[in-house]
């Protein structure tokens, strides 16, 4: 079910419009309730300041309202970074918004999770379909925030984006894995890994998005999406209903929105990802998003001058493993098992499709990295390295009728390909 939602085709939605929309979706459906409110991290595009404000407003009459980010595994957030994240003065948070929770979920804490059950190999063989493997768990015990038991309802808020893991972010994703247990992350990464970039991304239903689901749904608390439509920094879309229902609708516009058609493949993209990647980790958006329009043999270039992290909570193992293809990894799985799945979902994400010749890596897309970090390191990560003092911006634009083609904001607008529609 559907309670209210808002779609601008020419424009963004304006301050009256959004606010509408959210009082007729949400005042009143939790009076005197308790009410956590799941929101993304600074990796997300959103205007999440006017958000967080009005959100507060309309809920005046719940018992409470506070607010986690759900980092999966991204770093947690300093106290002044989330008054940063929601937009508020420290003297705001002390009068204001003092009696409003700010919480980071936290991954790898035991203590600070619970079991909702457990999937077992047939629930995961069945979803995973034709892309089971043995590499995937035997089981995976669904573990959540225990915070979350301390609440009547949940409020999810974020936006959708093409994903590629999931298909389509958001929903049902801001609870698995978003504030889960290390389990439900590593294993919808693998299968995502195992389905593969260009066999997700932008793809509504998918394998992971029905592991998500099945998660979820052992999950008895009252939960209720507030999906967002988001296009540079402004609100083109809210749908507020059932997490199912607004993810559904969510996903469409997105798919309407967020995916541009190429009509021929591209043999080089300077693709640049914004400073609110901050690490490698999540800076790889801007190859995820071009490879399914990068012809086989050609080059994606991740010009991110700011870049100095690999990531901070996993780079230990990626420096261990470096970046490589899915079959790499299958082929001599032994060496490679002890890693979480996650990661080695990450580096065959990072550097995309390709197979094994006679044990020979040929990866169908170069990745070069153009950051502060140094190209040995690059080298020992089995990526390409560019100075970005050489590169000029000027000579990259408007040459797509050469299979040349400059993103300036990469990450959130996926590239395909006409013929694989």
């Amino acid at each position: 079910m559907i309670h209210a939602q808002a779609i601008e085709t020419t424009g963004s939605l304006s301050l009256d419009i959004t606010r509408r929309t959210l009082e007729k979706g949400l005042r009143g459906r939790f009076s005197r309730q308790k009410v956590l409110v799941l929101i993304p991290d600074h990796t997300r595009s959103l205007p999440l300041p006017v958000l967080f404000r009005m959100v507060v407003d309309i809920l005046s009459d719940v018992r409470q309202v506070d607010f986690m980010v759900a980092l999966g595994t991204h770093p947690p957030l300093t106290d002044e970074h989330l008054l940063q994240l929601v937009g508020i003065s420290r003297e705001e948070r002390l009068n204001r918004y003092s009696k409003v929770g700010l919480f980071n979920h936290c991954w790898d804490d035991p203590t600070r999770l619970t079991t909702l059950g457990v999937m077992e190999q047939d629930e995961i063989r069945q979803i995973a379909g034709n892309h089971w493997h043995p590499s995937l768990p035997d089981s995976v015990p669904i573990r959540i925030n225990r915070q979350v038991f301390e609440y009547d309802h949940i409020l999810i808020l974020g936006p959708v984006f093409p994903h590629e893991v999931v298909g389509f972010s958001g929903g049902a994703k801001y609870l698995f894995p978003g504030i889960s247990g290390p389990e439900m992350i590593n294993a919808t990464h693998w299968l995502g890994a195992l389905a593969g970039v260009v066999g997700t991304i932008g793809i509504k239903q998918t394998p992971v998005r029905e592991m998500i689901h099945a998660a979820a749904s052992r999950l008895k608390l009252p939960v209720t999406l507030a999906a967002l439509g988001v296009e540079g920094h402004d609100l083109t879309g809210i749908f507020i209903g059932d997490v199912h229902d607004a993810w559904n609708a969510a996903a469409d516009f997105s798919a309407n929105r967020h995916i541009r058609w190429c009509d021929k493949p591209f043999q080089q993209v300077l693709s640049c990802a914004p400073a609110m990647y901050d690490e490698l980790w999540t800076a790889a958006k801007a190859m995820y998003k071009l490879e399914p329009a990068v012809a086989i043999g050609g080059e994606v270039i991740i010009f991110a001058p700011h870049l100095r992290e690999v990531s901070l909570v996993h780079g230990k193992y990626i420096h261990e493993i470096g970046y490589h293809t899915l079959p790499y990894f299958l082929s001599q799985w032994e060496r490679f098992k002890h890693i979480p799945l996650g990661v080695l979902a990450h580096s065959t994400h990072v550097r995309g499709s390709g197979i094994l010749d006679n044990g020979v890596e040929k990866p169908n897309v170069r990745v070069t990295l153009s950051s502060c970090i140094p190209a040995e390191e690059c080298a020992a990560l089995n990526l390409g390295y560019l100075d970005p003092a050489a590169i000029d911006m000027d000579t990259w634009r408007n040459r797509e009728a050469e299979g040349i083609l400059l993103v300036p904001k990469a990450g959130e607008i996926l590239y395909r390909l006409q013929s694989h529609r």
